[in-house]
């Protein structure tokens, strides 16, 4: 992109060096009208300095994109390569040794969780597709918001330690009317995001509880924690915090993206706030009388 920027500044400067010359020339020509040849040169000069602000705008966001569509790609590379490495690893084993029943069982559970891993990644790349589109509806049901909750946590668990670091509060028979598969989402990003920016077997809280006429759902982890600058942030599209080269946490970017844009549609609001002595709490704030 540095090629493209070059030409299109040697263009600006040349251009305005070609008006400051004809203007000379019509100024040594026709010495009586300096104000009309000022005037016309600045309106020109003007219009076309907010035009080629608007170009350089739209050349530094095709940059930028560009970049994250490259991050992405990247990320997603690691993403489905790490996973399929392993399953790999461990059917081959299976077939190729003669192991104990318990270990077979043992090795064809981690490559189900493996699986699992790949499914997540996979149903946020379509639901952000469909997002992007607008060609997703988000159908609304009446569902049990706490054994969803429940459900994720558990699941999620088992990717994370021996030891359980996360714990949960969650208040029984709270009911929620949204689309289940969306909000499956939103639970399962937060968690994770908490569970990928944790030091390993931190504690992680989740905690969801209806107080009046809200639900509050409620993820806290003791992370490396997020800036305040990062904050306004976190919920673009790929948006993610240095190169995916260095970066040693898995991700693609699109989580928090997705969590943003469905508790949008349904009209619920999510907060970030710091976690002392350190981390984040993303706080998600339904209304229970929604339809």
């Amino acid at each position: 992109m540095r090629r493209p920027l070059l030409i299109f500044y040697s263009l600006i400067i040349y251009t305005v060096l070609q008006v400051i010359w004809w203007g000379r020339l019509l100024l040594s020509a026709k010495p009586d009208s300096l104000g009309m040849i000022l005037g016309e040169s600045a309106v020109f000069i003007f219009i076309f300095l907010v035009g080629a602000y608007y170009m350089h705008k739209a050349i530094n966001g095709e940059r930028k994109l560009h970049n994250q569509q490259r991050n992405f790609l990247l990320s997603v590379t690691h993403e489905l390569k790490s996973p399929l490495a392993s399953i790999k690893l461990y059917l081959e084993t299976i077939l190729k040794r003669d192991l104990e029943p318990a270990q077979q069982k043992s090795f064809l559970k981690n490559s189900l969780k493996d699986i699992e891993r790949l499914d997540d990644l996979v149903e946020n790349m379509l639901i952000a597709t469909k997002i992007e589109s607008k060609s997703y509806t988000f159908p609304k049901e009446q569902f049990n918001f706490s054994q969803l909750v429940n459900s994720v946590a558990g699941r999620l668990q088992l990717h994370t330690c021996s030891s359980q670091v996360i714990k949960t509060s969650v208040q029984p028979f709270i009911f929620l009317n949204g689309d289940k598969f969306a909000l499956t989402s939103v639970v399962t990003n937060l968690i994770e995001n908490a569970v990928k920016y944790s030091p390993p077997c931190a504690e992680i809280k989740v905690s969801l509880k209806q107080k009046g006429g809200q639900i509050y759902f409620i993820v806290a982890d003791s992370g490396i924690g997020i800036n305040d600058q990062e904050k306004s942030r976190i919920f673009e599209k790929f948006y993610r915090v240095g190169s995916e080269e260095t970066r040693k946490t898995k991700g693609t970017g699109l989580g928090l993206f997705i969590v943003k844009q469905v508790l949008d549609k349904h009209q619920a609001i999510i907060k970030v706030r710091n976690n002392n002595p350190s981390g984040t709490i993303f706080e998600v704030i339904f209304n229970a009388n929604a339809n």
